[in-house]
């Protein structure tokens, strides 16, 4: 055997993929996701504080 031939052979590099440009509806779809995470950032923080999750008031009984 000599030295190349064993072990592991090395994987073949993958081809770059092409930068598509980026039209008006991708642009909108990251700006939601970036918000989306915010609040789910906030929540988690609110959360881990321990204070109420939802600030709607007090809630009312169907009954009378």
């Amino acid at each position: 055997m000599s030295g190349r031939q064993g072990g592991k052979a090395k994987p073949l590099k993958a081809p770059k993929k092409e930068r598509k440009d980026m039209d008006d509806e991708d642009k909108a779809f990251l700006e939601k996701k970036k918000a989306e995470a915010a609040a789910k950032k906030e929540m988690a923080a609110k959360a881990a504080k321990g204070g109420p999750l939802v600030s709607g008031g007090i809630k009312k009984s169907g009954k009378k």
